[in-house]
């Protein structure tokens, strides 16, 4: 049997349909001629030419590289195809200009796509919730609303000092966390997201609106004490109410959680909390 690898395009979207995934509902499908285009890349495993294993990558902030869109044949598995694929893929990142972390995310209970990921020589980085909500209101105790941060060095202070003297992981988009830097935090981002800080000027919390299946204001505290902090989500309610009209359709507030954030919410919060993902990582050689 002859075993090829090679950048898919548009034109192979047919292939790609005949592939037995065991996705019923499955985006990469839907939207497979934006993953082959722009800063997306799909890479096809051809057995005697037949698409059996697909792998690829986009690119953030121009120095950061995502793997994913891992999709295989189950009438194949097992012959170690798709770590083919992605090694290929981790190949074809670690040739690009100017990347300088290599990342992928996958669900805590998703063991194969784990081991891929292992095995091509990513290690796990941070577990989190993509949390999601409508209802803040067990947090809220009717605590004044933070001051709008609106100066542009101010806004840099904070991220500089949460976040790229550190290294935290950031949630530069929803799905996509990751190790913080100043690529990060283009001045044209930092304009458009909306920054808040308390009365004593000692935290803040940043929104900003995305865009996945659904509408999201993206809410990004960058500290574990979000249930103890008076008036915190009180701002975060009043800038989703104000976003709502503005998408008329489906919108959530959306907030990355370890684990342990997640413990510290109250029984009665209103949060679905959905199996957490796993980010795994490496620095560019």
């Amino acid at each position: 049997m002859t075993k090829t690898i090679r950048i898919l395009n548009e034109n192979d979207y047919y292939d790609y349909e005949q592939m037995d995934t065991g996705i019923e509902f499955d985006y990469v499908g839907r939207i497979f001629d934006r993953l082959t285009s722009g800063n997306n890349r799909l890479y096809g495993l051809f057995l005697d030419g037949q698409l059996v294993s697909v792998g690829g990558y986009s690119i953030y902030a121009k120095s950061y590289a995502m793997l994913g869109r891992l999709r295989s044949d189950c009438r194949f598995l097992g012959n170690g195809f798709s770590t083919d694929v992605m090694n290929h893929v981790l190949s074809e990142v670690q040739k690009l200009d100017g990347i300088q972390w290599v990342g992928a995310n996958t669900q805590e209970h998703n063991i194969s796509a784990q081991r891929v990921l292992e095995k091509i020589g990513l290690t796990p980085h941070i577990t989190l919730h993509g949390a999601l909500t409508k209802d803040t209101s067990a947090l809220e105790s009717g605590d004044k609303l933070w001051t709008p941060v609106t100066d542009l060095e101010r806004k840099k202070e904070w991220v500089n000092e949460a976040y790229i003297q550190t290294g935290a992981v950031f949630p530069y988009e929803c799905y996509y966390p990751f190790p913080g830097s100043a690529d990060l935090f283009p001045e044209d981002k930092l304009k458009q997201w909306a920054f808040f800080e308390n009365a004593d000027k000692t935290r803040f919390v940043l929104t900003k609106h995305d865009q996945k299946k659904y509408h999201y204001l993206h809410t990004v505290y960058p500290w574990s004490d979000m249930v103890s902090q008076a008036g915190l989500w009180e701002t975060i309610a009043n800038d989703y109410t104000k976003l709502i009209p503005q998408t008329d359709d489906e919108t959530y507030i959306w907030m990355d959680l370890t684990k342990e954030e997640a413990e510290t919410l109250p029984e009665n919060h209103q949060f679905e909390l959905p199996s957490p993902w796993i980010l795994y990582g490496l620095e560019k050689a």
